[in-house]
């Protein structure tokens, strides 16, 4: 950010005014979030959120220098609490299938939610899909990061021997992405009732498929939280 020396210079802030400063921008990031899957990371805007948290348009500027750089803070946000509450919880679980369905559970224990809220990564891959720069770079390089980590899962079945030993990692994780972006169309668009069991059928069929001998998934497998 390039500093200008309109401003009279300030003495650095100490460590308490450090950490308020950090909390402010955590307040301003949060609003933006909850903004953002309403109207889409292109409807955020300085003034906007300026507007919902009762601050000058200068005192956010302040905090994020230009509206990308505000975007690119929500996508790292979202991201972030996207691996506490799918990612995260499912290491719990043993390595293999076990794991891949905690992860798979988690994500749609996250998306029902989501089909009220909305889903950044969703959203944003519309507005973002055939633009290029530093917004779309963050977005996309925090869905790979998701689906790298589901790829290690299936991998790890696979050499577990909870998979059959030919199954295609790549086609895997597409299948398992699809049926969460059928989801998300069938049940917060067209408002289909049984979207969300038809989509944990459709996992159950895709192990089936790719494991005729895979462990039938015991009554406490699904997350209740």
């Amino acid at each position: 950010m390039t500093v200008t020396t309109e401003l009279p210079l300030k003495p650095p802030r100490d460590g308490r005014g450090l950490q308020k400063g950090q909390q402010t921008k955590a307040a301003i990031v949060d609003a933006a979030l909850g903004l953002a899957t309403q109207i889409g990371l292109e409807g955020l805007s300085i003034g906007a959120l300026a507007e919902v948290t009762q601050m000058s348009k200068s005192g956010v500027f302040a905090h994020f220098g230009s509206r990308e750089e505000l975007q690119i803070s929500v996508i790292r946000e979202y991201h972030s609490r996207f691996e506490q509450e799918v990612f995260y919880p499912a290491l719990d679980q043993a390595r293999g299938l076990p794991r891949l369905r905690a992860m798979f559970s988690n994500w749609m224990q996250r998306t029902s939610v989501e089909i009220d809220s909305g889903c950044l990564y969703i959203s944003g891959a519309v507005e973002f899909d055939d633009r290029t720069g530093p917004v779309r770079d963050a977005l996309a390089s925090s869905v790979m990061a998701w689906h790298a980590a589901l790829k290690r899962a299936i991998q790890s079945a696979r050499e577990l021997g909870h998979l059959r030993a030919d199954v295609d990692d790549g086609q895997m994780l597409f299948e398992i992405h699809g049926l969460i972006l059928a989801l998300h169309y069938e049940a917060r668009f067209l408002q289909h009732p049984g979207a969300i069991a038809r989509a944990n059928a459709g996992f159950d069929r895709i192990l089936r498929h790719n494991a005729d001998s895979a462990p039938e998934r015991p009554g406490t497998g699904r997350s209740t939280k």
